[in-house]
């Protein structure tokens, strides 16, 4: 197996081992104890799987948090590639949302366009300057998304 690919593939297997311990953290603590990580909130995002059709459960931080929406990062740590649940939402935008263990509610997911992305991007670096350390070891533009809600 080449290294990217097994670099890759140790990547995944690591962020899911920690997206499974995070909520089972949340749910034994009853949410008292996983709901912020490095000093931002955290939510829980819902999305369809865009192969299988499944939802798929995701702990993010949530670096933004406005008027009922919140701006999540498709960082992957700085990897090469965006996560698996970005492509999931640009396949369907309609997500579900628990922030910080509160109830679920459906949301929309916009991709923030290259303008709004770059008015946004000194917002994200002041609630986390590591998003800007995983800017440099890719050269893709890492995504912004802001999740809205219905109505």
């Amino acid at each position: 197996m080449p290294n990217s690919r097994r670099s890759r593939v140790a990547t995944d297997l690591y962020l899911k081992t920690v997206t499974i311990t995070h909520r089972k953290l949340l749910d034994l603590s009853g949410g008292r104890v996983g709901t912020r990580f490095k000093k931002m909130p955290t939510l829980a995002l819902t999305t369809k799987g865009r192969r299988t059709g499944l939802p798929r459960i995701v702990i993010l931080t949530v670096p933004i948090v406005e008027n009922g929406s919140y701006l999540i990062v498709a960082s992957r740590g700085g990897d090469d590639i965006s996560p698996d649940w970005f492509h999931n939402l640009c396949a369907d935008p309609e997500v579900e949302v628990s922030f910080q263990h509160g109830a679920t509610q459906p949301m929309t997911a916009h991709v923030l366009t290259p303008h709004e992305r770059d008015r946004k991007w000194p917002q994200v670096l002041a609630a986390y300057p590591g998003y800007g350390t995983y800017q440099k070891r890719t050269t893709r533009q890492i995504p912004l998304v802001l999740l809205d809600p219905h109505g």
